[in-house]
């Protein structure tokens, strides 16, 4: 017969161990609380001054129909400040101006696909010049992002769990 496991306490100097302590801002950053608030502040500092080519995007997406699907404007995400997060879609939209650190860049979009998150690049005269161009390259990042998604659930449900997505319990 084997042994019932027992509920195990920790001891006061275990519970105040950093690493177990839950991170409640930053979605499981680990970002601290002062660096959080101040990424918070920049981010509200950048709606302020936004550029032009951001403030035509916003335009466009405050006036379409996306479905449950928006796009916030300068959000944070994680350690990093986007131009336009779609977080039901785990989609980032990056605007790229003139004068954007290139290494800066590649480092932020690394660390955001490595959590999921899809990053679309668009040059800031794109956006001011032919902007239905840049709606279709957007709707078009959506839909695969959207049957990307569908067919991560369907994988899923179809085996990885070793039920099946017919799983009914005792019914027929």
């Amino acid at each position: 017969m084997t042994e019932r496991k027992k509920l195990a306490l920790k001891s006061p100097s275990e519970m105040n161990d950093p690493a177990d302590s839950l991170n409640k801002k930053g979605r499981g950053w680990k970002i601290s609380d002062k660096r959080l608030d101040e990424l918070h502040d920049r981010a509200r500092e950048m709606r302020r001054f936004a550029s032009p080519a951001n403030k035509a995007l916003a335009a466009k997406f405050a006036s379409a129909d996306l479905g449950r699907h928006t796009f916030k404007r300068f959000a944070v995400v994680g350690s990093a400040i986007v131009d336009f997060n779609c977080h039901s879609l785990g989609m980032a939209i990056m605007i790229d101006e003139e004068d954007d650190d290139e290494a800066l860049t590649k480092r932020r979009d690394k660390s955001l696909e490595a959590v999921g998150i899809r990053v679309m690049r668009i040059k800031a005269t794109d956006i001011i010049e032919n902007m239905d161009a840049v709606l279709g390259r957007i709707t078009a990042g959506m839909r695969m992002r959207i049957s990307n998604k569908q067919e991560a659930r369907r994988s899923h449900q179809s085996g990885s769990s070793g039920y099946g997505a017919g799983y009914r319990g005792d019914r027929p």
